[in-house]
């Protein structure tokens, strides 16, 4: 018999105390970007401990970054790296992205991250040309309207075999509610069906935090 549970305060708490191990650093980012009027945009704990056991489960060693925000995502992933490591995050904050720095230098992870500021696609469009890479792990956790094109160009520079897991999937639920229909919640079902019916991918979508889409390149 298939179950679902509801998310409430007590669960999310539960899961921050025992299903996690936080670097202290990862705490002290999670703490302080609570305070901030865009704290939604952080991920949860339980999901950056998802990210960081994917790379160590495919032996990530290079990890591409779509959307910083004050860091916890890329210091996530950065902990879980061999030291010869290597992360690429694209953000066109320097506002959030100096807090991200100060926790990335803080956690002594700063010299394995290069933080590229302005717009992703642009920055995605130089690394193809460039023929950077080939990136193991990729995550996308930027403007909703250009996901589909940031996944279009995350293909491009990941290996065969390589991972992109794509944040907000789900939406709030959103998603599946067919009066839904602003610019965003629009973006992300498309992308959705689209990922779907992909014959370059393997895929799947879990409830983890606001859904999290995970597609394998073949």
């Amino acid at each position: 018999m298939s179950r679902t549970m509801p998310v409430t305060e007590e669960l999310l708490a539960y899961l921050a105390q025992v299903g996690v191990r936080e670097h202290p650093v990862q705490k002290l980012c999670r703490d302080e970007t609570t305070k901030m009027p865009m704290a939604m945009m952080q991920i949860g704990p339980e999901q950056g401990a998802f990210m960081a056991l994917i790379a160590k489960l495919i032996d990530a060693t290079r990890y591409l970054e779509i959307g910083s925000f004050t860091g916890y995502s890329a210091l996530s992933v950065a902990l879980a790296l061999p030291p010869a490591g290597r992360v690429v995050a694209l953000d066109v904050s320097k506002e959030f992205t100096d807090h991200a720095r100060r926790y990335w230098k803080e956690a002594g992870v700063d010299s394995t991250i290069d933080l590229r500021l302005g717009p992703a696609i642009d920055s995605l469009d130089r690394m193809i040309a460039a023929a950077e890479g080939p990136f193991d792990f990729a995550f996308i956790d930027a403007d909703k309207s250009n996901y589909d094109a940031y996944y279009e160009r995350v293909l491009k520079l990941l290996r065969p075999g390589g991972l992109v897991a794509l944040d907000n999937m789900l939406w709030s639920g959103l998603v599946a509610d067919p009066r839904a229909t602003d610019a965003e919640t629009s973006a992300l079902r498309a992308l959705n069906h689209k990922i779907h019916g992909d014959d370059r991918v393997d895929m799947a979508l879990a409830a983890i935090g606001d859904g999290v889409m995970l597609a394998r390149k073949r």
